[in-house]
């Protein structure tokens, strides 16, 4: 049986520091954060889709909302946790997954980038 994998990309604009780091980025700096989700599904429905794209973009948008052009360090849970691009993709792999997991359709990684050079993948533990 085939699986599917749908990807969207959009962006979010966000500024942070890392707490205990010894370097540049201990100071405030921001970035133009790129974001994919992927989601699997192995049934269509009667259109044929495994989940509309707009179904991706609304909820990704609503969470992306509360960080677009916000210090990161200032925002629950990157308030008691490092808001570094791992945390960050973990954090939004967490609530994808809380959104759109039904059971047919399943979050099956988050991408970030904070430059064109230097992103992070995350998937789901399948433990």
């Amino acid at each position: 049986m085939p699986r599917f994998e749908l990807c969207i990309e959009t962006h979010f604009a966000a500024a942070h520091q890392l707490r205990g780091y010894d370097g540049d980025c201990a100071r405030l700096h921001g970035h133009n954060w790129h974001v994919r989700l992927f989601v699997t599904c192995r049934e269509l429905d009667a259109l044929g889709m495994g989940v509309d794209y707009k179904v991706l973009k609304r909820e990704l948008k609503a969470v992306l909302a509360g960080w677009d052009h916000y210090n990161l360090n200032d925002i629950p849970p990157f308030d008691a946790i490092n808001p570094t691009s791992e945390n960050v993709a973990r954090v939004l792999l967490e609530e994808m997954g809380r959104r759109l997991n039904d059971g047919r359709v399943r979050v099956s990684r988050i991408e970030i980038a904070e430059t064109c050079t230097a992103s992070v993948t995350c998937w789901p533990d399948e433990d």
